[in-house]
């Protein structure tokens, strides 16, 4: 069973920056591709971002050179890196692990204007 791990949302001003982790955790555990998704209230849960195993990347046109995601394959850990923040980033991010469909419980990032 793998276990997904999320910190670092919080309440942040327009303009301001987060740094989101995810530690994945488990026996046997080695992941392909791990991401970030998002959900904010009364919209569909969206890709912001997602990285493989060797280090490649994509991102949401949204959040294209503002955001940066990285992974650390030894610690298993994903990391979100989120700079010039916009009020409509404000939602609920979830971290999102495969094989396997795993989910992350979800932290709240808010962007005041």
């Amino acid at each position: 069973q793998v276990q997904l791990v999320e910190s670092g949302g919080g309440l942040v001003q327009a303009g301001g920056s987060l740094r989101l982790s995810c530690a994945a955790s488990g026996s046997r555990f080695s992941y392909n591709v791990m991401g970030w998704f998002r959900q904010a209230p009364g919209k569909q849960r969206e890709l912001v971002a997602r990285i493989t195993r060797s280090g490649n990347t994509i991102y949401a046109d949204s959040v294209v050179g503002r955001f940066t995601i990285s992974g650390d394959n030894v610690k298993n850990t994903v990391y979100l890196e989120m700079n010039s923040l916009k009020p409509e980033d404000t939602a609920v991010y979830y971290c999102h692990l495969q094989p396997g469909d795993y989910w992350g419980q979800g932290t709240q990032v808010t962007v005041s204007s």
